[in-house]
């Protein structure tokens, strides 16, 4: 791989921009140009100091080995702002991959923004109905301006319980906020089912549908809820990079988005080219053009996923059926308690998700982490 030309560039800083990003930064920034990125073999990535972090369901393999060599072409460019006709290269690329009119697609992880935008555009006082426990940054993004939060309890099989948000609609409901697979369980509907819930759900308000794990699952194309966007339906699909393609530490992501919604975002300024990262959107056009890898990255998760789930049948310890790059299983203990005990042992796995505090969940990790962890849940369960 060629490193980008030499010399060196000047770049310059103002005192905003030095006071923003420290001296560190402008360090590491002076010297990008004469640095070289590839993504590492997925059994070759540097090994982590301290204790193993399977906290926040990063994918421990890394990006495709096209997102280093992307970058690399791209680190003499870092004076430049991001053009309009860098957003609307990646968006022409996300419509042809997701066959669907570019006029759907916004760029950025919006989630919070999207909050906050459903909840100004109505008013005060509207309700957004999501799953507890589950990821909360759009109906938190809604609170501070007006928006009321409706938590709906998962179902006994820790699963988005589609009845009971049914019966929560009503004309104060804002949005419906589903994230399948589930996030902190994993679990997912039949494709049918989930799918019928959120047409019938639209007809009576907007659902906004987190797909952040679905490249793990191996139907990812009968699961999907684009399908109901393109049928013209009141649907939100919002994707990331930062879990399957190993786009962390380059958070990006879109939404694909009804015509009329993604007119009122980009007038609010959502997914406009100074809210981008030049870097991200290169990062991402290379991760996105490279399917064989996360294709790859599927099922090497699947293997280390099946593992774990044999343990938890051996032990007989209760557990969501996960098909995220995590898994998440009852301890009976605190998770205090639990996760103290892991950490003794080398291993974080990071936040409870009250109310179900005798539950853990725990991110998939390169597979020698794995067997680490396991050997250390199986340590502390046989001791309970």
């Amino acid at each position: 791989m060629k490193s980008p030309p030499d010399p060196t560039p000047t770049v310059r800083f103002t005192r905003r921009h030095w006071l923003k990003t420290g001296g560190a930064t402008l360090a590491a920034l002076t010297l990008a140009p004469r640095l070289t990125f590839a993504a590492a073999p997925p059994d070759r990535l540097p090994a982590p100091t301290g204790p193993v972090r399977l906290t926040l369901n990063e994918n421990p393999f890394g990006p495709s080995l096209r997102v280093g060599e992307a970058l690399a072409k791209n680190l003499s460019g870092l004076a430049r702002y991001t053009t309009s006709e860098e957003v609307a290269v990646l968006v022409r690329q996300i419509a042809a991959l997701e066959q669907i009119p570019p006029e759907h697609i916004i760029l950025g992880e919006i989630l919070e923004p999207l909050g906050l935008q459903l909840s100004l555009n109505g008013g005060p006082g509207g309700e957004f109905l999501y799953s507890t426990p589950g990821y909360n940054a759009l109906v938190d993004a809604a609170s501070p301006v007006g928006g009321v939060s409706v938590a709906v309890p998962l179902d006994a099989g820790q699963r988005n319980d589609l009845p009971a948000l049914r019966e929560k609609i009503s004309p104060r409901t804002r949005a419906v906020f589903l994230v399948n697979p589930h996030n902190p369980s994993g679990t997912v509907h039949g494709p049918d089912e989930f799918k019928d819930f959120v047409r019938d759900a639209s007809r009576q308000t907007l659902v906004i549908v987190d797909e952040a794990y679905l490249e793990f699952t191996e139907d990812f194309a009968a699961r999907t809820a684009t399908s109901l966007v393109r049928a013209g339906q009141n649907v939100v699909v919002f994707r990331t990079l930062s879990k399957a393609y190993g786009l962390a530490a380059l958070p990006v992501g879109y939404a694909i988005v009804p015509p009329a919604l993604a007119d009122t975002l980009r007038r609010a300024g959502v997914g406009q080219p100074r809210s981008l990262n030049r870097l991200a959107l290169v990062a991402a056009s290379a991760a996105l053009a490279d399917q064989a890898f996360v294709a790859a990255v599927r099922a090497r998760v699947a293997a280390e996923r099946l593992a774990w789930h044999d343990l938890f049948r051996e032990l007989g310890v209760r557990h969501a059926d996960s098909r995220g790059n995590f898994v998440f299983f009852e301890t009976r203990v605190p998770h205090r308690t639990f996760a103290a005990a892991l950490l003794a042992r080398g291993v974080d796995i990071g936040r409870a998700f009250p109310p179900l505090d005798t539950w853990a969940r725990i991110s998939i990790g390169l597979p020698e982490e794995n067997a680490s962890a396991r050997a250390a849940v199986r340590q502390i369960l046989h001791s309970l």
